[in-house]
């Protein structure tokens, strides 16, 4: 199953030049996730490219920051600050990004909204 997240272009540009190994969450999938489709949010508002998922970890943040930081992508107190007041944080383990030659619209993958959060592709 692939999943279309939405994702801030810093963040996405770090994932497609594989500076960011992690992408955290605060819900964990419903289903088994093989891909993860990239969304760039405004002002882009493009699909940009995909990355593999080859694991998918769950615990405090604590936990998590502690196993994932070196690969995070991102600083301590950004961690820290997404996950305020919540007691599970998800961590998608990333490899192998691939960045579409042609950027798409959401209309190309047959999505006709922005995505607010993670929405199951076939």
């Amino acid at each position: 199953m692939n999943i279309l997240l939405p994702i801030h272009l810093y963040h996405a540009e770090n994932i497609l030049n594989c500076r960011k190994t992690f992408e955290y969450r605060k819900v964990y999938p419903k289903q088994k996730i093989d891909k993860i489709i990239i969304y760039v949010t405004a002002p882009v508002k493009l699909v940009l490219g995909e990355v593999t998922v080859i694991d998918i970890l769950a615990d405090t943040p604590e936990v998590i920051w502690n196993k994932t930081k070196k690969s995070s992508g991102i600083s301590e107190d950004f961690f820290y600050t997404y996950f305020r007041n919540k007691n599970k944080a998800i961590a998608y383990r990333l490899w192998k990004a691939t960045r579409y030659t042609e950027p798409k619209t959401l209309l190309e993958i047959d999505i006709s909204y922005p995505p607010q959060s993670m929405v199951y592709l076939p």
